[in-house]
Formats: structure tokens, C-alpha cells, sequence
């Protein structure tokens, strides 16, 4: 894996790409390269400028944090796959190309759905052991409650917001509380501070297809318990308009031993409203 000495910020680390099945995907490395790596995939209709610079900095503090993008999403090159279990077979492909032999592993939203795959897959394949902790945020099992309706949530939040001049963000990710509110600003305000070497934009068709994968999700069957047996984490957001809190309970069952958090007056985007307290419940967490 390359590595860039002395990176440890998100606004200075590059977009490189590794080599998967003949495509090029984009990924950013930053943090020491002593100890576990921590393998992060993003929410739905993101791309890597839309991880929140404040918690990946404070998660690179003492580790390697490689953000990884999707197949035919920014920069990176193919056709958007339009399953889960298609990422996460991108995913996997990335992490050998990358050199990781053992590593933690954090989704956010429909990169918690990937991340579960990825377990799940690892597990049975007798591999388990490269994955040491999985950190699942605003997630969901297969066929967990609600999930098939986010395609509808997504539409309608995107239209009002629309209507409303503001970033669609701040509907489907935060609450409409102050402090909601407040949030969503500040968020939004430090996606901006990356101004060179962005990712490509996300096109609608990409989010067409990943809404179709998580919809796909949401129709499956309902998970049993998962054979991973390694630490996992759950935080979410007990307003979470996206993924439904009840889901929580949900995950609970297909990792009975998981350590659960409760974010109150969040959405969706709870590790980017309190993403100070997210990152140090992650690094706790992490902390071996």
C-alpha cells in the first residue's frame, strides 16, 4: 500500500487509486503506518470528499485510516455496481490489492450494509481473522425494518429541500431541531475546506443504482446472526429518518455481543453532528 509520510490530516492526504479487476478505484490513506488499519466506507450518493474532515482526523490520529471509494462513483473508474454484495466483492478485491492482511472495518449507512457482507463472506471463507472490528454507523441488517423505505424518504427530502434553496443534506442527515440545524451548517461548511484534489462528482445514475442495491437489501430476508465474532460497535441516531432506529434492536440480534450507542437528536448523519463524541467512542473502541 502506498503510504504518504507525515500525512495525518484528511485536507492534505491524496487521492490515489488502486487497481481492482482491471478498474481503477480511489482511495485516500492518512495516519501512521504502525498498528490495525481501518478500512471506511461511505454512506450512499457520497463520494470521498463527503467524509467529515473533523472525525477522520481525529481516527488518524493514531492509525491508518484508508477511505476507500466505490466502483463507477468520483473519480474512480467502471460501471456503479447496483448491489451490496457486488461492493462488497469490489471492496474485498481493494483491500488484497492494497497489501491488507489484517485490518478493522467501518460502514456508514449503505457502507455498513457492504461492511456486513464483507464479515459475513470473510467468515465463511475461513478468514475471518483479517478482520479484527467492525464499527457499523446508521446501519441496517438484511430485511431490516424500514429499509425499503429510503427511496421514497431520499425523494421526497431531496424535493423539499430543493424547494426550500438548501442542501439536501440538511433534511435527510440532520434533525430540524437548533442544534440540528446548527450542525447541518457547520458539517456542510467543512466539506468545503478540501479545495484541491476532490473527487469526481455523483451522478444520479449512481445514486439510482446504490438506491437499488439498498432497496434489494431491505426486500431480502431477515439476516440470522452473523459468523462474525469479532468486537462490533453500533452507533446510530435516534431520529434517523434514513435507516430507522429500530433497526438498531435489529442488528443487535445478528451481533449479540455488539456494544450499542444511541445518539439523541441525531439523524442519519449522527457521526457528522457529533462527530467529536463518535470519534472518541470509535478510538476507544479501536483501542487494543
Amino acid at each position: 500500500m502506498a503510504a504518504q509520510a507525515g500525512i495525518s490530516r484528511f485536507r492534505e492526504a491524496a487521492t490515489q487509486i488502486v487497481r481492482v479487476d482491471g478498474v481503477d478505484i480511489v482511495y485516500r490513506a492518512l495516519g501512521p503506518s504502525t498498528g490495525v488499519p481501518l478500512l471506511a466506507l461511505n454512506h450512499l450518493g457520497a463520494n470521498l470528499d463527503n467524509w467529515d474532515p473533523r472525525m477522520v482526523d481525529a481516527l488518524a490520529a493514531d492509525r491508518r485510516v484508508i477511505l476507500l471509494g466505490y466502483r463507477g462513483v468520483g473519480r474512480s473508474g467502471g460501471r456503479v455496481r447496483s448491489s451490496i454484495e457486488a461492493m462488497a466483492a469490489d471492496a474485498v478485491a481493494a483491500a488484497d490489492a492494497l497489501g491488507l492482511q489484517r485490518f478493522d472495518l467501518l460502514g456508514l449507512s449503505m457502507g455498513g450494509l457492504v461492511a456486513q457482507e464483507i464479515v459475513a463472506r470473510e467468515a465463511v471463507a475461513g478468514e475471518g481473522g483479517r478482520i479484527d472490528r467492525l464499527i457499523l454507523s446508521s446501519a441496517a441488517p438484511a430485511g431490516g425494518p424500514g429499509v425499503t423505505d429510503m427511496t421514497r424518504t431520499m425523494v421526497l427530502g431531496t424535493m423539499r429541500a430543493s424547494l426550500a434553496l438548501t442542501d439536501p443534506k440538511t433534511r435527510l442527515f440532520f434533525t430540524r431541531t437548533a442544534a440540528g440545524t446548527t450542525a447541518a451548517r457547520e458539517y456542510l461548511g467543512r466539506l468545503r475546506e478540501r479545495d484541491t484534489d476532490r473527487d469526481g462528482a455523483v451522478s444520479l445514475s449512481v445514486i439510482r443504482a446504490q438506491l437499488a442495491a439498498v432497496h434489494a437489501w431491505g426486500l431480502a430476508s431477515a439476516a440470522g446472526r452473523s459468523p462474525f465474532d469479532g468486537p462490533v460497535q453500533i452507533l446510530h441516531g435516534d431520529s434517523d429518518r434514513m435507516i430507522p432506529v429500530a433497526n438498531v434492536d435489529a442488528l443487535a440480534q445478528v451481533f449479540p455481543s455488539a456494544s450499542v450507542t444511541v445518539f439523541p437528536d441525531a439523524g442519519h448523519g449522527v457521526v457528522f453532528q457529533y462527530h467529536q463524541d463518535v470519534a472518541v467512542a470509535m478510538r476507544a473502541f479501536l483501542r487494543r
